[in-house]
């Protein structure tokens, strides 16, 4: 692996990141879709960093993530006055996307303590909740008016990223058993109702009022939030993480390492719909499958049989970052779908966490 292309390239996809501009073609794209765009990925939040929502929370973790593994001051720097600046003014409405930004936050040392501890005790006492406690997957509607979407009943597999792993962070920090336990519990009963034995993949939600998982799709990015989180959580719980309890979720994360080396594409990335060949080929839900199958590696959980897998979706992921540092080939953001259309129409665009999840697939890359 050539080392120091992987770091010039993962210099230009953080610099992009912090730059990040809405498409070019943005409006000729939203003619060809339905409802112009909207229903099927083209949200304004998913571009840029300045709302305070998911994709920036997912684009501040993947340049503190990428700081600390090459000593990136400026990237830090730029973590640092991000928070400073948003935590001047009031917060969003709460909801399960709205906390992805408190990730990164947990790791300043300090920096916006009292609203780390009131969004820890809301997604504790005040979140909706499903049937067996689970978070309910309550998302942004209209930012401006404050207005969520309740996603009644439904939980999806993004939230064990958006909320789990800040709850888990903070409660580590804090020495909180409630907060530990709770961001376990969440990952456990997502794997209840998401994981699909007969192929090791998850299914994006499941719906406690109709009691299905919608169109029972394997989509590709969604399945990445799994593989990055589970790597996630023991790093952050260390020796509070139960020895039973670890071995069950890695034992979930390596059923499906096995199924992601079967399907990966002859170009190195894998299919939005990740057993649909018929798909295309996605760069965000690669890079956190790359990152995720990188820290099974280095970690000896998973064996060699995965170095050749995983060097191949390096050279495919490096292919998709244009010389201005954009990462190409990435799905825009991406509501629950019913059929695997759904999942096939969403249009490719740059967006944040595209940027940032190929940061942090190249930071873990550069660890050996």
């Amino acid at each position: 692996m050539d080392r120091t292309l992987l770091k010039d390239k993962a210099l230009l996809v953080a610099g992009r990141l912090r730059n990040l501009q809405r498409p070019d073609n943005e409006e000729a794209l939203a003619q060809t879709l339905p409802d112009g765009g909207r229903s099927v990925g083209v949200y304004s939040r998913d571009f840029g960093m300045e709302p305070w929502d998911w994709p920036q929370g997912v684009g501040l973790y993947g340049m503190q993530k990428y700081a600390a593994a090459t000593g990136d001051t400026a990237v830090a720097d730029y973590v640092a006055a991000w928070y400073a600046e948003h935590l001047r003014e009031p917060l969003p409405v709460r909801n399960i996307n709205t906390t992805a930004p408190m990730l990164a936050l947990a790791g300043l040392g300090g920096t916006g303590e009292s609203e780390m501890r009131a969004w820890a005790q809301w997604l504790i006492q005040g979140l909706p909740r499903t049937p067996d406690g689970g978070f309910q997957h309550t998302t942004t509607d209209d930012a401006a008016k404050g207005t969520i979407h309740r996603n009644e009943g439904e939980v999806w597999v993004d939230t064990l990223f958006m909320a789990a792993l800040f709850l888990a962070r903070y409660g580590r920090i804090h020495n909180d058993p409630a907060c530990m336990n709770e961001a376990v519990h969440q990952f456990l009963l997502h794997i209840k109702y998401l994981y699909d034995k007969n192929t090791g993949l998850f299914y994006h939600g499941y719906t406690f009022l109709e009691k299905h998982n919608f169109g029972g799709i394997r989509w590709g990015r969604g399945n990445s939030w799994f593989t990055i989180a589970v790597m996630e959580l023991p790093d952050i719980l260390g020796d509070t993480l139960d020895g039973g309890t670890k071995a069950f979720l890695l034992d979930t994360y390596r059923a499906q390492a096995r199924a992601l080396k079967d399907l990966q594409s002859p170009d190195g990335l894998w299919h939005t719909v990740l057993d649909d060949p018929a798909s295309y080929p996605e760069a965000s839900g690669s890079a956190g499958f790359l990152y995720g199958l990188l820290k099974g590696i280095h970690s000896g959980i998973l064996d060699g049989s995965y170095i050749a897998c995983t060097e191949k979706a390096v050279r495919a992921l490096l292919a998709c970052v244009a010389p201005d540092g954009t990462v190409e080939r990435v799905s825009a953001g991406t509501a629950m779908g019913w059929n695997a259309d759904h999942y096939r129409h969403i249009i490719t665009a740059p967006m944040a966490y595209g940027q940032a999840l190929t940061l942090l697939a190249f930071s873990e890359a550069l660890q050996r």
